[in-house]
C-alpha cells in the first residue's frame, strides 16, 4: 500500500515510496467499474475485477480458495448494480477496493468475503439469511457486524453512537474493525467530491478516533496512510511545505541512504548474518515531525533503514555489528523486542553515523514482525499464539487478537451516560499510547495505561465496589490511592468495611482510566456533598487528635529525644547522645554517629536518608554502639479501619507485651481511616517485632510501623 499522501482533489508529486512500489499501482477506478460491470464471464474463472485481489490474496495465502470470493464479488455486483457513487464510479468499485486494502495487508478469505458484502445487506436487497446460507455463519457474523454501523452522516451527535456501535460490534470479532478501517481509507482516498466543509469534518474524526484505533491494533500500513491523508486536509499549508521538501529532495538525485544501506550490507554478509536491507521513505507527516524537530532536515532524515533477519537472536547480532563498524547514536536506541508495545510491535530502533558525520536511523526486526508491524490484527491470528484446540461455546466468540484495551474500553462504554461523555472520554483513551502490567497479589495481572494510579488499579480490579477502597500496598510498602503505578509494580489494593462510602472529589486528579473516571463521577452526582455547618454548630470534638495518656504519670518525651540515649557507647569522651527523630533507632539496629554543634551527637539508623546528606556536608562521623541496657523506648504508627472498641483492644495488646505506653494520639478517622501514633517503653528491644505483630494482629488493624519522622536539617 502506497504512502503517499495527496489531496484526492489535488494530485501530488511523486515520492520514493511510490517509485519503489510501482509493480504494483492502485487501481484505477473507472476501468475497475467497466470491468466490473461486464460481469464474470464464466462460471469457472475469477472475474477480471477482481484479479488484483486474487493476486494479492495468493501472495499472503497461496493454499487459499478462491471460489468464495468468486460467489461474494458475483453476489455483490449484481445487488450493486446500477448504484453509483458520488465520484461518478460504479458502486461495485467501493467494496472492490476496500477488499483489495485487506488482501494486501494479509486478511484471509472470510473476512475478504465479508467486505465484499459488506454494504449489501445495508443498501441492497441481499438479507442476512441469504448470505449465511451462502457463506457460512462467520461471513454472515462479519456483514451484520459491518451493517450495525449504519450509515454515518458525521453530524455532531451521529459519530459517537456510530462508533459506540462499531466498538460494541468489535468486542466480539475485531475483523469488523479491520474492515470499518479499510472501508474508512478507502473513503478518504476519494475524499475529492465532497465539499470542503464535509472533508473537514470527515477528517477530524478520523484523526480524533480511526487513526488511534489502527495504532493500537498495529495495523500501521494503514494508520501511516489515513494520517497523510488527513494532514492534507486540516493542514493544507504545512502540507504543501512537506511536500516541496520532498519534491526538492528528489530534484537533488543523491541519497546518501542508498550508500549506507550498501554499507550495511557489506557489514553484515562479512558477520554472516543472512539479512535484507531496505531503504524505508518516511510518510508525510513523518517528513513534517522530522521537520518541526530537527529544523533544517538533511537527505538521510527523508527515510530510513528497514533490515529483516529470520530469528529474534539474528536482531541483536545485527545491532552488535552496526554499534561495532559505525558510531551509535545512544540517545537513538530504543528495544521493542524485549518489551513489545502494546499492539504487538516489536522492533530495535538505532541510529549509526559514518565517519562523514552522516547518521542513518535503523529499524531491526524479524519478517514476521514485520509483518506485525504492518498487518496487525488484521493478518486476524495472534502471530505469536499457536492455534487453539478449545473451541468458543455456542453464541460466543473467541478472538485471541483482542487486546486488553479493547475490553476495558468495551466496559466503560456502557457506562458513559450520554454520547458527548463517551466521545470525549474514547478520544481521551484513545491518547493513551503505552500500556504497563500491574501484577495482583492472587498472581493476576492489571493491564493500565502509562501513568495511572492506585485509584485506577482499584477500578480496574473491583469496578465500582471500589468507592470502599482506602489505601493501597505497592511492592508490600504503604501506599496512597495516588501513587502513580509502574510497569512490574504488584499493587494490593486495601478494601474499607464500610460498603456504602464513596471517593472523595480528589480521585479524580488521580485517575486516569475512563472507567475509573466515569464511575467516580457518577457516584459523586448521585451523593452531592452535604451543605458546609455553620461555625457556631459544629462540633469542634472530631477535628482535634485525641491523646491518651498512660495510666501511671510518666513525662512526655519529646519525638527527638527517643529512646533512651543511656543505651548507646559513643567513642567520644564527655559527648552527649541524642538519639534521631527522623529514624527513631533501637538495638539492633545498625546505628552510626555524627557529631554536631554543643558536643552533641546525634545517632542515626544508617540506612536513615539522613545519613547521606551529613556525609555529602562533610559532617564528622563518630563511632557509635549499642550498650548492655536493652530497654528501649520508641515510636509505632499503627493504620487500620475506624471501628468501635479499636483502641482499648490495641492497648490491651501492648500491655500483653510487656511495654508500658508513654503517650498515645489518635487522629481523626480519614476515608474510614484511623491512625494511631504510640510512644513505648519496651524492657527488652528484642520484643519489637513480637509487639508489632501482635498490633497487627488486632482486627481493623492492617499496618504497623517504626515512626519515620522528617529529618531537620543539620544544625
Amino acid at each position: 500500500m502506497s504512502a503517499e499522501a495527496t489531496n484526492p482533489a489535488t494530485p501530488g508529486p511523486t515520492t520514493p515510496s511510490t517509485q519503489r512500489r510501482r509493480a504494483r499501482p492502485r487501481l484505477d477506478l473507472r476501468r475497475l467499474g467497466r470491468a466490473a460491470l461486464l460481469g464474470p464471464a464464466t462460471r469457472d474463472r475469477l472475474p477480471d475485477a477482481i484479479g488484483h485481489v486474487a493476486e494479492a490474496h495468493r501472495g499472503h495465502h497461496p493454499d487459499a480458495d478462491l471460489e468464495p470470493l468468486r460467489r461474494a464479488y458475483v453476489l455483490a455486483e449484481s445487488s450493486h448494480r446500477g448504484q453509483m457513487r458520488k465520484s461518478g464510479e460504479p458502486y461495485i468499485t467501493h467494496p472492490l477496493a476496500v477488499t483489495l486494502i485487506l488482501a494486501q495487508l494479509g486478511a484471509e478469505t472470510t473476512t475478504l468475503t465479508a467486505s465484499l458484502l459488506h454494504d449489501t445487506v445495508e443498501d441492497t436487497d441481499v438479507t442476512l439469511d441469504q448470505v449465511r446460507a451462502e457463506f457460512g455463519d462467520d461471513v454472515c457474523y462479519l456483514v451484520d457486524g459491518v451493517t450495525k454501523l449504519e450509515k454515518v452522516d458525521y453530524g455532531a451527535a451521529a459519530e459517537p453512537e456510530t462508533f459506540r456501535k462499531m466498538l460494541v460490534a468489535t468486542g466480539n470479532d475485531v475483523r469488523v474493525m479491520a474492515i470499518k478501517l479499510a472501508d474508512r481509507l478507502h473513503n478518504m482516498r476519494t475524499l475529492g467530491v465532497m465539499r470542503p466543509e464535509k472533508q473537514a469534518r470527515i477528517a477530524k474524526v478520523t484523526r480524533d478516533v480511526l487513526i488511534p484505533l489502527a495504532e493500537r491494533l498495529g495495523v500501521q500500513a494503514l494508520k501511516t496512510e489515513l494520517e497523510d491523508l488527513v494532514f492534507a486536509i486540516l493542514h493544507p499549508e504545512e502540507y504543501a511545505e512537506v511536500k516541496e521538501l520532498i519534491s526538492a529532495k528528489m530534484r537533488a538525485g543523491t541519497d546518501p541512504l542508498a550508500d549506507i544501506s550498501e554499507e550495511v550490507r557489506g557489514v553484515l554478509r562479512e558477520a554472516g548474518i543472512a539479512a535484507e536491507v531496505l531503504i524505508r521513505p518516511r510518510h508525510f507527516v513523518s517528513v513534517h515531525r522530522a521537520h518541526r524537530k530537527r529544523g533544517e532536515l538533511r537527505p538521510a532524515d527523508f527515510g530510513r533503514l528497514l533490515v529483516l533477519v529470520n530469528e529474534d537472536a539474528d536482531c541483536y547480532g545485527v545491532l552488535g555489528e552496526l554499534h561495532t563498524c559505525f558510531t551509535p547514536v545512544v540517545s537513538e536506541f530504543k528495544d521493542f523486542i524485549a518489551v513489545p508495545k502494546f499492539n504487538l510491535y516489536q522492533s530495535l530502533h538505532t541510529a549509526v553515523a559514518r565517519g562523514d558525520g552522516e547518521v542513518a536511523e535503523v529499524l531491526i526486526r524479524t519478517h514476521q514482525m514485520h509483518r506485525v508491524a504492518e498487518a496487525g490484527v488484521v493478518a486476524l491470528h495472534n502471530p505469536y499464539a499457536g492455534p487453539s484446540e478449545e473451541q468458543p461455546p455456542d453464541g460466543e466468540r473467541a478472538d485471541p487478537t483482542r487486546p486488553g484495551w479493547l475490553s476495558r474500553l468495551l466496559d466503560w462504554q456502557q457506562a458513559a451516560p450520554d454520547p458527548d461523555t463517551f466521545w470525549s472520554t474514547l478520544r481521551e483513551d484513545l491518547a493513551q499510547d503505552r500500556e504497563i502490567a500491574v501484577y495482583r497479589t492472587d498472581g493476576g495481572t492489571l493491564g493500565l495505561p502509562a501513568g495511572a494510579s492506585c485509584v485506577d488499579a482499584a477500578y480496574a480490579q473491583y469496578g465500582e465496589d471500589a468507592h470502599a477502597c482506602i489505601g493501597a500496598r505497592v511492592n508490600g510498602r504503604l501506599a496512597t490511592l495516588s501513587t502513580v503505578l509502574r510497569d512490574g509494580d504488584t499493587v494490593q489494593l486495601l478494601m474499607g468495611q464500610d460498603l456504602t462510602s464513596g471517593p472523595s472529589r480528589d480521585w479524580l486528579d488521580h485517575a486516569r482510566t475512563p472507567a475509573a473516571r466515569i464511575a467516580i463521577r457518577r457516584w459523586l452526582t448521585t451523593h452531592p456533598a452535604p451543605a458546609p455547618v455553620p461555625a457556631a454548630q459544629s462540633d469542634p470534638a472530631p477535628s482535634a487528635p485525641m491523646t491518651v495518656p498512660a495510666a501511671a504519670p510518666r513525662p512526655q518525651v519529646s519525638a527527638a529525644l527517643r529512646p533512651a540515649a543511656e543505651n548507646v557507647v559513643v567513642d567520644r569522651e564527655g559527648a552527649t547522645v541524642r538519639l534521631a527523630g527522623c529514624c527513631t533507632p533501637v538495638p539492633p539496629d545498625e546505628i552510626t554517629g555524627f557529631a554536631v554543634r554543643g558536643g552533641v551527637v546525634t545517632v542515626h539508623r544508617v540506612t536513615c536518608p539522613a545519613v547521606a546528606r551529613m556525609t555529602q556536608v562533610g559532617r564528622p562521623e563518630v563511632g557509635v554502639r549499642w550498650g548492655d541496657t536493652t530497654e528501649c523506648r520508641v515510636t509505632l504508627i499503627a493504620e487500620s479501619f475506624g471501628r468501635a472498641h479499636l483502641l482499648a483492644d490495641l492497648t490491651e495488646a501492648i500491655a500483653l507485651e510487656g511495654a508500658a505506653i508513654i503517650s498515645a494520639t489518635v487522629e481523626p478517622p480519614s476515608q474510614q481511616r484511623v491512625r494511631h501514633t504510640y510512644t513505648l517503653q519496651l524492657p527488652d528491644a528484642a520484643h519489637l517485632p513480637s509487639l508489632m505483630r501482635a498490633m497487627r494482629n488486632v482486627p481493623g488493624v492492617y499496618d504497623v510501623a517504626r515512626a519515620q519522622h522528617r529529618a531537620a536539617a543539620a544544625p
